[in-house]
């Protein structure tokens, strides 16, 4: 069983910075994963071709399951407003989504708010500079994933770079799950190290590798947690791995476990 967590950076390509269809799948396809937890996802963006991202990386890994979450509509950095409902799909939308090589039993949709303050971010580039940004709204998407050892609940996020409140939504998060069935797996961007991670929610990481930048991770970002109420039936670790794609500015993070046959 193959799980894991990547930030798509909407799909731009680190040669040129353009997203490219092709580019998007081969990098996902590389992944061979069973169950994909994507953050920064387009769907209908002009910046990204107005390509469903969701759709390619379901298609690049032969998954027949997939489901995409807005939590903004419009294109963050420019103008936007939070996704309300869906009447607001047939606009551009950015957020995540989880993809499935076997089928989902149970779907459940977090809403995870947004900072009430503007945080500084350092802005990269030859005149880098500390701006004031709008924290975004987050979202968390959970599914019951009718996997070949039995059901099991899997669940991806992409919390927000403001510090403290990053670790407030995670532990909404933690605490939403818990009505859904054990093994418990939680996959995304959490922008935070491992250890507050721990200590605030309990849940175990299953790899420590940095993620971030993908030109020469020095940081992890992007985790693969469980929760260690049921988790026996997970198995261990066999294999870690943060390929080098070509795509976003974040390395995916693939974890291989060998669970007991059903």
């Amino acid at each position: 069983m193959r799980l894991a967590t990547f930030n798509l950076l909407h799909g731009r390509s680190l040669s040129d910075g353009n997203v490219h269809a092709e580019r998007v799948a081969a990098a996902v396809a590389d992944l061979d994963a069973d169950i994909l937890g994507l953050q920064e996802v387009d769907r209908a963006q002009p910046r990204s071709g107005l390509l469903d991202l969701t759709a390619i990386a379901a298609e690049a890994l032969g998954a027949k399951v997939h489901r995409f979450a807005a939590a903004v509509v419009g294109t963050p950095g420019e103008t936007w407003q939070p996704w309300r409902s869906t009447d607001d799909n047939a606009h551009p939308l950015y957020g995540i989504a989880l993809v499935s090589r076997w089928p989902v039993l149970r779907w459940q949709i977090t809403q995870l708010p947004a900072a009430p303050v503007r945080s500084p971010v350092w802005a990269p580039g030859p005149r880098g500079r500390l701006v004031l940004l709008k924290d975004e709204p987050r979202v968390m998407i959970a599914a019951v994933v009718d996997t070949p050892t039995g059901p099991m609940t899997v669940a991806n996020t992409h919390l927000s770079f403001v510090p403290g409140w990053n670790l407030r939504q995670l532990r909404a998060a933690v605490r939403a799950l818990r009505g859904l069935p054990a093994p418990r797996i939680l996959l995304g961007d959490l922008n935070l190290p491992a250890g507050p991670i721990r200590a605030f929610t309990g849940w175990r990481t299953l790899a420590r590798r940095p993620t971030y930048p993908s030109t020469n991770a020095r940081a992890q970002l992007d985790h693969v947690l469980a929760d260690p109420r049921g988790a026996g039936p997970l198995g261990p670790v066999v294999q870690v791995r943060t390929p080098a794609v070509g795509v976003s500015d974040h390395l995916p993070l693939v974890v291989h476990l060998d669970p007991p046959k059903r």
